[in-house]
């Protein structure tokens, strides 16, 4: 895979510091720009594109969401933030992870992870899985990856991500992107086991563990909700 060039925002120097310790320790990532403001990002991408954006929510002039939203073409981008509160705001800006200091390697390397899954597809646009619809007496879906037929059963699926033009199933032991959309998932796969729960997201209502503010718990995962979605996502996940 090519060099990840990475881009960090952060108005603190310490979390800066961790997030350049830690990209070390992942040969194909590098760092082009280290730095307090979000005016400063502005000009570092304006002499050079990056693969990712490593981006602070809360900092002095202009907050991490709204850098984003000044950006015509942002790169993939992971929040990092103190504050669970605009986890909801940064998954509906399409970000690839929400972390939430302090965060360990682990974590920080999931999502990395799952960048590197987004730029492996949209770097290879001819490549992609290829989704097989299901008869509706089916309870899989049929991708065609590398040459070979996969099954994914909806048993196995936890949730279902929109990835602008691609849609991501992460099932028990495996990750699939696709190019679909959640429109056209929501309206095939069965109501009574999948839910709507964001415009980014649907998910598989028996794999849900936990509410938790704006936030599903599915395993390791967190699933942000809609707040216009809420009430109707409570009631059926937890009281149907």
């Amino acid at each position: 895979m090519k060099t990840i060039k990475t881009l960090l925002v952060d108005d603190e120097y310490l979390a800066l510091n961790l997030l350049e310790e830690f990209i070390k320790k992942v040969p194909e990532m590098e760092v082009i720009g280290k730095v307090k403001s979000p005016i400063q990002a502005l000009e570092v991408l304006s002499g050079q594109p990056a693969d990712l954006l490593f981006l602070d929510i809360q900092m002095p002039t202009l907050s991490g969401t709204n850098l984003l939203r000044t950006l015509k073409n942002p790169p993939l981008t992971v929040f990092t933030t103190a504050y669970s509160d605009y986890a909801v705001e940064a998954f509906g800006l399409n970000a690839v992870d929400y972390l939430l200091k302090p965060f360990s390697f682990e974590r920080f390397l999931q999502a990395v992870n799952k960048a590197k899954e987004q730029l492996h597809y949209l770097g290879r646009p001819g490549e992609q899985a290829q989704l097989v619809l299901p008869r509706e007496s089916r309870d899989f879906f049929a991708l065609k990856v590398d040459g070979k037929i996969v099954k994914v059963r909806f048993e196995d699926i936890l949730f279902i991500e929109g990835l602008k033009e691609y849609v991501r199933f992460v099932c028990r032991d495996a990750r699939h992107v696709t190019l679909e959309s959640l429109k056209n998932l929501e309206e095939l796969l069965p109501s009574g086991h999948f839910l709507r729960v964001h415009k980014s997201y649907i998910v598989a209502k028996d794999k849900v563990q936990a509410l938790n503010g704006n936030m599903l718990e599915i395993g390791e995962f967190k699933i942000p909700i809609s707040r216009s979605k809420k009430e109707e996502v409570v009631q059926s996940l937890f009281f149907e």
